[in-house]
């Protein structure tokens, strides 16, 4: 399976900036310094890419919005990375940085350029380095992997992004596939550096076409760099602490079981923008669809959102370690694109397994919860539902906790609690109201700070727009 089309440098630029916006930042390479034979191999590469140099770098706008770009020209040498080509990326970089621009990365290589050995291998330090203090800035970095991209682009400036998408069918690995040949006397697996088997193992977070990559820019630039709006949705007047509830909690639990009820996919479809983008994986190499990430905009406030999604946790398929390392990876991702996070809880609880023990499960939790108490961007927590057992905690401690009135929290099942106080699950209901899990009762106890009110005619789409415009309410606070 391969592209459909191999992209150059150029028609990759004019595709993705607007037109007349391009501004070119690269200095004329001197050559001189090298041996007659590698001269002449640079000059034919020349002729034939039409560049001077197997990246172009300089800065343009997408829709209206600055941007810098580094863009790799595969008929150039392979695209291979040779020291002026680390220099020209580097500094564009710190260019960038200093103009406070985000950055879009375009590769398509075979890695560090053989003719330079060594020089140019390290090199990816410096251009690592570079990266490294853009992000610190608080700016995106964007990354398009093109067929193919390999070896040390790949292990450096290719993987180093906020978000990384990659063409269909495109070859990326650390190891060509005809190298590790020659070197093992054996054939690379089929399929495994194809970027559709990187996506679903969460190492990319989408397979898109060249063609789309301007939206998806576009997307992403306009959660991170635009402005918030003010708020559209309506707001319900929340619930006054001391409420009591008018009925069992037992009510509110099963209620939270229901199949139809909103989950965190009805936040997204009729709370977000539309130009939303969906994250996968942990960016190293796992993956976990009961938690759902997000780089989005709820109700015209900038975030980026984790949420337990419901309708993906089954007995079959709990919610385990590696969804909570995704979640780490979306708290990490707030924190240095300097954007609020959001997070969603609505769990019947962790994976319990003796695989869930060796990945970490508890650790997991552990780290979530330290991850989220120490970040500096503003945070909101989401009671959507049920909230149940440390897979719950770990989403919870935000400086903002907002409840449904039917949400609820517990340190176990109520029909576990029930089993460790009675030795069955006949008592869970009573278990459920003597540890006063539901909603009304965390409000009273100081650990939820909003609850929104459900109405009895609510479904998936009224409540979400409820959930959203309170979580609205409160990042525009």
């Amino acid at each position: 399976m391969g592209t459909s089309r191999r992209w150059t440098a150029r028609e990759v630029i004019d595709l993705v900036l607007d037109e007349g916006s391009y501004e070119s930042w690269d200095e004329p390479v001197d050559i001189s310094g090298h041996h007659a034979d590698y001269q002449a191999e640079l000059r034919a590469a020349a002729d034939r890419a039409g560049t001077d140099e197997s990246v172009l770098t300089g800065r343009g706008t997408v829709r209206g919005r600055p941007v810098a770009f580094v863009v790799n020209e595969f008929r150039f040498l392979a695209g291979s990375i040779g020291v002026a080509a680390a220099e020209r990326i580097a500094s564009a970089v710190r260019r960038a940085t200093v103009e406070g621009l985000p950055i879009l990365a375009s590769t398509a290589s075979g890695g560090t350029r053989m003719q330079e050995g060594t020089r140019a291998f390290v090199k990816m330090i410096e251009i690592s380095r570079a990266l490294v203090e853009h992000r610190a800035a608080g700016l995106p970095y964007l990354v398009q992997l093109r067929n193919p991209t390999t070896g040390g682009v790949y292990a450096s400036w290719g993987s180093l992004g906020h978000v990384t998408v990659a063409e269909p069918g495109a070859l990326v690995g650390f190891l060509g596939p005809k190298v590790f040949e020659a070197l093992n006397d054996q054939a690379f697996p089929d399929g495994v550096q194809l970027a559709e088997n990187l996506a679903a193992k969460g190492v990319i977070d989408a397979v898109i076409a060249t063609e789309d990559l301007p939206a998806l820019v576009d997307a992403a630039l306009g959660v991170v760099v635009d402005p918030a709006v003010h708020p559209q949705l309506e707001r319900r007047e929340p619930v006054v602490p001391g409420t009591s509830a008018d009925h069992h909690v037992w009510e509110d639990i099963e209620h939270t079981r229901d199949l139809e009820r909103a989950g965190v996919r009805d936040l997204l479809k009729y709370g977000a923008s539309p130009a939303t983008i969906r994250l996968r994986g942990t960016d190293e190499g796992e993956r976990d669809d009961t938690v759902l990430i997000a780089l989005t905009r709820l109700d015209g406030q900038p975030c980026v959102l984790v949420g337990q999604d419901r309708t993906r946790q089954t007995p079959d398929n709990p919610m385990g370690p590696g969804a909570l390392r995704e979640a780490r990876r979306a708290m990490h991702l707030a924190e240095s694109l300097r954007l609020p996070l959001v997070t969603v809880v609505d769990t019947p609880g962790a994976e319990l397994s003796p695989q869930a023990e060796e990945g970490a499960i508890a650790g997991e939790i552990a780290r979530c919860i330290a991850t989220l108490v120490s970040m500096t961007v503003p945070t909101v927590s989401v009671i959507l539902g049920q909230g149940c057992g440390g897979g719950a905690l770990a989403f919870l401690p935000a400086r903002t906790v907002v409840a449904t009135s039917r949400g609820w929290l517990s340190p176990l099942p109520p029909e576990g609690a029930s089993v460790i106080r009675h030795g069955d699950t006949s008592h869970a209901a009573d278990m459920a109201a003597d540890q006063e899990v539901g909603a009304l009762s965390l409000l009273a106890d100081g650990n939820v700070h909003v609850v929104v009110p459900e109405l009895d005619a609510d479904d998936a789409e009224t409540l979400a727009r409820a959930v959203v415009a309170e979580v609205a309410h409160q990042l525009a606070k």
